[in-house]
């Protein structure tokens, strides 16, 4: 009996999950290592900080999905991995051994910069702990008239956060204001001028007021390069990721910021023993960037070099496009639409996007009687 675990229950091994279910490998014991039974999409995520969607319509259930698969899981958080030893270390001390192991744990923020801002700080991952406490963050803020909350971070992810946080703000009539903390040039990189602009020029209108440069967290609230100090009541933390902090005794070769280097199949260059994908991966591929739309794309060719690894055959590549379409929410039912150099915006795109998004999460969902949801087609 062979033994496969997948570590992390990101976007990536959803497809493996799914794969699974269709075509069971036979004489393979496999585990799924995951801390929570059920995997919020980051891509809905600004819709719910927003008022758009419940908290159950954005969450895939793991385990039904595990269930289906025939997979057991394990609710445990991942403590070390042996890739010498092929051995994976949960908390509670047990050993997991494999023949072959897949990585797709994410990444986690930094929050290096945090420093006395205490409770006040909130990181957007794991998501699972930003769902718990986001509630109880806007709850103070109902009944704090004037209310200030800072986003730090030049990202899409950043930029969405502060748009939802705002436009929930005017839903419930909460006094309060919200900031986005980002330096200038590292606003939305990696995005053509004409959806920067527009991004720009939309938190202008929604009324979130951009501050330029990197912040350090007081007493006080965030001090920036000039001296100055903005007082807050709320700090989210969308920042730049860090790779979990294991990954440096585990004996896989890393890239220079400590991710998993993986070849374009998404092996590991040190052991073929060991895959990865999502956020805690890094390829030597212009066109390769921590993306959830590179997780979703990555997931069937990493549950077919599964199989390979076990079974025997030749594996896969994963071949990123030169172009990625993204549809940044702008906090009410509207979306902008970033593609290269160009841009759109409009109602319709805040739709085309939720109808993705829905979509997505229709097709990893099992309903009572194991049948799978049939999502409409795109």
């Amino acid at each position: 009996m062979k033994r496969l675990v997948l570590a992390g229950g990101g976007h990536a091994h959803l497809a493996v999950l799914d794969a699974l279910a269709r075509d069971p490998l036979r004489e393979v014991e496999v585990t799924l290592v995951t801390p929570a039974s059920k995997q919020a999409y980051s891509g809905m995520l600004p819709g719910w900080i927003a008022g758009h969607y419940a908290r159950p319509e954005i969450e895939i259930d793991l385990e039904s999905l595990a269930r289906r698969a025939n997979v057991t899981l394990l609710r445990d958080r991942i403590g070390a991995v042996d890739a010498n030893r092929r051995r994976v270390a949960v908390s509670d001390r047990q050993h997991l051994q494999y023949d072959v192991l897949s990585l797709d744990v994410g990444s986690e923020i930094d929050t290096s910069w945090r420093g006395t801002l205490g409770d006040r700080l909130l990181a957007l991952r794991p998501i699972a702990g930003f769902l718990e406490r986001w509630p109880g963050m806007l709850a103070t803020a109902r009944k704090r008239p004037g209310f200030r909350i800072a986003v730090v971070g030049a990202g899409a992810a950043g930029i969405e956060v502060a748009l939802a946080v705002r436009h929930a703000f005017d839903r419930e009539r909460i006094d309060g204001k919200v900031c986005l903390v980002a330096p200038r040039e590292k606003f939305l990189a990696g995005h053509g001028p004409r959806a920067r602009r527009r991004v720009a020029d939309w938190m202008r209108r929604a009324g979130v007021e951009l501050h330029d440069g990197h912040a350090v967290g007081t007493r006080d609230g965030l001090l920036m390069p000039d001296g100055s100090t903005i007082l807050v009541d709320g700090v989210i933390a969308a920042t730049g990721a860090a790779p979990p902090g294991w990954l440096k005794l585990s004996g896989l070769r890393l890239d220079q910021q400590g991710y998993v280097a993986v070849d374009s199949c998404h092996r590991s260059v040190s052991h073929s023993d060991v895959f990865a994908a999502g956020d805690v991966c890094s390829r030597e591929d212009p066109h390769f960037a921590r993306s959830g739309v590179h997780a979703v794309r990555a997931g069937p060719v990493l549950a077919a070099n599964l199989t390979v690894a076990l079974m025997g055959g030749r594996l896969l590549e994963y071949r990123p496009r030169r172009r990625s379409l993204y549809l940044l929410a702008c906090g009410p039912r509207n979306a902008i639409v970033s593609w290269g150099n160009l841009s759109a915006a409009g109602r319709w795109a805040w739709w085309w996007k939720d109808r993705i998004d829905r979509g997505f999460v229709g097709r990893h969902s099992v309903v009572p009687g194991g049948v799978r949801e049939r999502p409409a087609q795109l």
